[in-house]
């Protein structure tokens, strides 16, 4: 059963010394009911986040396509230059033969060295997410950073309104998160 919801209450049975914790959930959950009825069950409860609007992350593309047109580079070049400059990333450590894997695995990776790790060699790697990892904050900075590189570049960018109602469909399926 997945759903969303959130968290009531939490109390402490004395009786068995375990915690009760009881959620409001927002879909309906009745046909699920009986199939997870007094088995174990493995719970996790996190924060729910939606994705994107489509028409934000479609806007996004079409303004990093229109840059791309412009410099005559890769759109796919574009977008990492953008991830790679908001600075979303991880730092792993991978065996020698593992890098060509992560490099395709990941679409924005760099090697940034041989590193020995309790005495086994390793490399490490610098590994950006992409923007379908990003929040509302992250995506609409990444978005006006874009917009603005199109400014200046003197090219044609999306109206105000297009703006405004990616940005505001944007927040509606993300709470104001």
């Amino acid at each position: 059963m997945d759903c969303t919801g959130k968290l009531k209450s939490i109390t402490r049975n004395w009786l068995t010394d375990r915690w009760e914790v009881t959620f409001e959930v927002n879909e309906d959950i009745t046909g699920s009911i009986d199939s997870i009825k007094d088995k174990p069950l493995s719970i996790t409860a996190k924060i729910s986040r939606k994705k994107r609007s489509l028409d934000a992350n479609a806007l996004m593309w079409h303004c990093i396509g229109e840059i791309a047109r412009a410099l005559r580079a890769d759109k796919w070049d574009i977008y990492i230059d953008y991830i790679k400059r908001h600075g979303m990333f991880t730092y792993i450590v991978v065996h020698p033969q593992a890098v060509e894997h992560m490099k395709r695995q990941w679409r924005a990776c760099e090697v940034v060295g041989e590193i020995n790790v309790n005495g086994k060699s390793g490399v490490e790697m610098l590994c950006y997410y992409g923007s379908s990892t990003y929040d509302t904050k992250e995506f609409s900075v990444l978005l006006d950073d874009i917009i603005s590189d199109m400014k200046e570049m003197g090219l044609e960018t999306p109206t105000s309104q297009d703006m405004k109602r990616s940005l505001e469909q944007w927040e509606k399926m993300n709470n104001g998160k």
